[in-house]
């Protein structure tokens, strides 16, 4: 899940991560374009049954994501506004129209800003099979 704050003053958005805790095993990182894919930027806090974190980042610019599991699992939020092969892109205000995020798709190939590293193994398909399976 992904709360979006309202826009402050400062012309920055508050975002809050959350992911249900049976999900992973062991620590899971936000990573992105907004930290510099630095897994121990945003490091989620355990809660009684989700990994949860905060950050702001500013209101009008759009952000590139993923999470880092232990081990190295990296995985997308399906509540990203749209995917590509960097990551889950998400507006910090409102989603974007399908017309928008495929003009952005065509930018980005362009080297319009910071990209994820394209990671191995890393399709949807490919980092679904290497969840761990929930318990019965």
């Amino acid at each position: 899940m992904i709360k979006r704050g309202k826009p402050a003053k400062n012309g920055h958005v508050k975002l809050t991560f959350t992911i249900p805790a049976e999900q992973v095993s062991g620590g899971v990182s936000v990573v992105g374009d907004f930290n510099g894919w630095d897994p121990y930027a945003h490091p989620m806090q355990l809660r009684t049954d989700t990994y949860q974190v905060s950050m702001t980042v500013p209101a009008d610019q759009e952000i590139c994501f993923r999470y880092l599991a232990t081990g190295g699992l990296w995985f997308d939020d399906a509540e990203a506004d749209y995917h590509d092969h960097h990551g889950g892109h998400l507006s910090p205000i409102v989603a974007q129209s399908p017309e928008v995020a495929a003009f952005d798709d065509a930018h980005h190939a362009n080297g319009h800003r910071g990209q994820a590293p394209d990671l191995p193994n890393s399709s949807p398909a490919a980092l679904e099979s290497q969840l761990p399976a929930a318990p019965a």
